[in-house]
């Protein structure tokens, strides 16, 4: 049974990050590319936001019984296997994991514009933040 109290808190961790990182999506977003103070901020409130989104969907694939999952891309992947999330949406929100592992992990270099260019992106996680609280809280 999903943990109404812990996904609640870890949604809003998400809700959070997404309210900081949205203020330099559109025209703010060229200004990143000189300041790296800012840039580094977004890059961990990146960080911090699909790790909320990941540690949820681990939390509900538990919670609901679904097959463990593999790896953080197939937590989320697990619940549009059943259903909790459209197919889309979940591919959407595995990419941003991948993103997640290049900030954290530094498997590639980390391009500042590619930075740039996942705040347009913001919508997939806001989606799998309503999708989740819609179903469990």
């Amino acid at each position: 049974m999903v943990d109404a109290e812990r996904l609640a808190r870890l949604l809003r961790r998400t809700t959070d990050d997404l309210a900081r990182l949205r203020p330099w999506a559109g025209e703010r977003s060229a200004a990143l590319l000189a300041d790296e103070v800012s840039l580094d901020h977004v890059k961990y409130r990146f960080v911090t936001a699909i790790e909320a989104v990941i540690d949820a969907a681990h939390h509900v694939a538990a919670a609901q019984g679904f097959r463990t999952p593999a790896t953080n891309a197939d937590a989320v992947r697990e619940l549009a296997r059943h259903e909790v999330l459209a197919a889309d949406l979940a591919d959407e929100v595995a990419r941003a994991v991948g993103f997640r592992n290049v900030l954290v992990h530094r498997y590639a270099d980390i391009v500042d514009e590619k930075v740039i260019e996942q705040l347009g992106h913001l919508d997939a996680l806001e989606h799998f933040v309503q999708t989740l609280s819609a179903k469990y809280l």
